[in-house]
């Protein structure tokens, strides 16, 4: 690898994307180099560079959704050789200390570490990650393939596999968009009822190509009451970032069912204690997942054949891969690439 890379660099909160010319970082101990030949371009992102997480993080390269292949590694790493090929995603490290992590519960770290955050993404040739972040990429995903799965991905399969849900439960999926038609496949794959839900009646043959039993355009009718139909869904996956959508789907869940919330917003859900108390439902949320989960996301995606729906793009191309993301244009990850 030559002295310098490329890679997007952004100079402010709500500076514009451009793609310069940077060192090659190094690692150090604990750390390994990562020769990035995809990163996915997902909306929080935007949510970063528009100062959700404050100032710190600037100047700063974006980018959650790694997969590449290790080209350094630093001192006292095991179990890591250059060559190996790795996945890295929201979860990009955590401290091992604090109370989360003693615990077990690693992606709760109160120290815990966001590629793009706590250091430069990859929206780059290379970054430098900690092994905690490494997840391995089984040899029938392509580095495309696998980007995504690092925070769709994980963040959808892992909401449904810790759902209440059992095989042969009604399980809605909220939206279709990048999180929801990843949501969708697996479901289905998981063995649940799945209804996809979302705005338009043309969106129906594309749930029923991803997967899904039952499609309910909520521009067409009442969602709660379409859910009842059906006999009411165990859980309703929430990966719309728009609340009030949240609410609508509320009354739609069967006794002791659940609103599992994983698209992101700073805006309220509304709901009232009736509607809990009823059925004793429930809302929570959900957080992404740890580099082993991201593991067993992409073991799983290559053993049920889900993908998710991309538009690859180069490097030099981030700046527009970026606008068409936020314009709402893509369908259904940018991911972006390197020659590796």
């Amino acid at each position: 690898m030559s002295a310098t890379m490329k890679a997007v660099r952004i100079p402010e909160i709500n500076g514009s994307l451009s793609v310069v010319d940077l060192p090659v970082p190094q690692p150090g101990p604990g750390q390994v180099r990562v020769a990035v030949e995809a990163c996915g371009v997902c909306h929080t992102d935007h949510n970063i560079v528009r100062g959700d997480m404050g100032d710190g993080p600037f100047p700063l390269t974006p980018g959650h959704e790694v997969a590449g292949r290790i080209s350094a590694v630093g001192e006292g790493v095991a179990d890591w050789s250059v060559g190996d090929r790795v996945a890295v995603g929201w979860f990009g490290g955590n401290c091992g200390h604090c109370l989360a992590c003693r615990e077990g519960d690693a992606i709760n770290c109160v120290n815990g570490q966001v590629p793009g955050v706590a250091y430069p993404g990859g929206y780059a040739e290379a970054l430098v990650v900690p092994v905690s972040a490494l997840a391995r990429i089984p040899d029938t995903l392509t580095a495309a393939e696998a980007a995504p799965m690092g925070c769709a991905g994980v963040t959808v399969f892992n909401a449904l596999r810790r759902s209440s849900a059992l095989p042969g439960d009604l399980v809605a999926i909220l939206g279709l968009g990048g999180l929801g038609h990843l949501g969708v496949q697996f479901a289905r794959a998981m063995g649940f009822e799945t209804v996809a839900v979302a705005r338009g009646s043309e969106k129906a043959p594309l749930a029923k190509e991803l997967g899904a039993h039952h499609y309910i355009d909520s521009t067409a009718g009442d969602v709660a009451q379409a859910l009842r139909a059906l006999g009411g869904a165990k859980v309703v996956l929430a990966t719309v970032t728009v609340p009030s959508a949240m609410t609508a789907a509320i009354d739609g869940l069967r006794a002791r069912g659940e609103l599992v919330v994983v698209g992101a917003s700073p805006e309220k859900i509304e709901v009232s204690p009736y509607q809990l108390i009823s059925g004793q439902k429930k809302v929570q949320g959900h957080a992404s997942g740890t580099s082993r989960e991201v593991e067993e996301t992409l073991r799983f995606a290559a053993l049920s054949g889900v993908r998710a729906m991309i538009e690859e793009v180069p490097l030099d191309e981030a700046p527009a891969a970026y606008a068409k993301m936020l314009a709402g244009d893509a369908r259904f990850r940018m991911v972006l690439t390197t020659s590796g």
